[in-house]
């Protein structure tokens, strides 16, 4: 099961494609609901689901509007029992204005209009690692953590003039990105460090910070509403894939 934003989204539509590919004659089922989207290859005992919460954490709409508590997991029990779980987040946290999936941020009895991002990732990422800490159990689940998936907004950032990801059509050369990892990647090494149970980094920041000509806005026209955060199918999303499958079959 793939847990969090529409980066989780992109892995797991790569992943079902991968399977299918492989798998081409397997009948298939696919059920929507709640949150939770989940395909199955009927004859292998296969599923592979998707449930969508961009922050991990829970929004609960309140008086005052949609609060983001930085402390509280309801939605969990959806996850345990599950035999592989992949979670991510960052990219929503990021978000202001008409995009900002919330209206407020609490902790405990302590309502924010705001506060600083990276401050409110820590966080929620902590409460996170605190529900894997008392809800799994490493001898039936393994767990894994996306790395921070980055964008590729700002040409100088790759030492280019350019002003976006538009009409980039080749990877950076080498093995290092110019700009270095993004601030959420310290902040999940930091949570990682901490938690008890064995969580696995993927970490895919730096191969993909490399491909900045593998957005779907490369490919489309220049203007306000660029996607140069998601990736296009087939494309990045299938190595990060090979690597999980790798992780997997080296007993990660």
């Amino acid at each position: 099961m793939f847990v969090g934003d529409s980066l989780s989204l992109n892995q797991w539509e790569s992943l079902v494609c991968m399977i299918h590919q492989s798998a081409s004659n397997a009948k298939t089922s696919f059920v929507k609901k709640d949150g939770l989207t989940t395909v199955t290859f009927d004859g292998y005992a296969v599923s592979v689901s998707l449930y969508r919460t961009p922050y991990l954490v829970d929004i609960v709409r309140e008086s005052v509007g949609r609060v983001l508590k930085l402390d509280s997991i309801q939605a969990g029990d959806t996850w345990k029992q599950m035999d592989l779980l992949i979670f991510n987040s960052w990219h929503w946290w990021t978000h202001k204005g008409n995009s900002q999936g919330w209206d407020y941020m609490s902790e405990g009895t302590k309502l924010y209009k705001d506060m600083d991002r990276l401050t409110a990732f820590y966080k929620g990422l902590s409460t996170w690692a605190s529900w894997v800490d008392l809800n799994i159990d490493p001898s039936k689940t393994k767990v894994f953590f996306q790395g921070i998936s980055p964008t590729h907004y700002t040409g100088k950032e790759w030492n280019s003039q350019s002003k976006n990801c538009y009409g980039e059509l080749e990877p950076l050369s080498g093995s290092t990105y110019p700009a270095g990892a993004p601030a959420a990647a310290a902040i999940v090494n930091q949570v990682l460090s901490k938690i008890r149970k064995p969580v696995y980094l993927l970490d895919i920041t730096t191969l993909s910070q490399l491909r900045k000509d593998a957005h779907p806005s490369t490919y489309g026209e220049d203007h306000n509403g660029m996607d140069c955060s998601h990736w296009c199918l087939p494309g990045l999303p299938d190595t990060w894939n090979q690597l999980l499958y790798a992780a997997l079959v080296m007993g990660t």
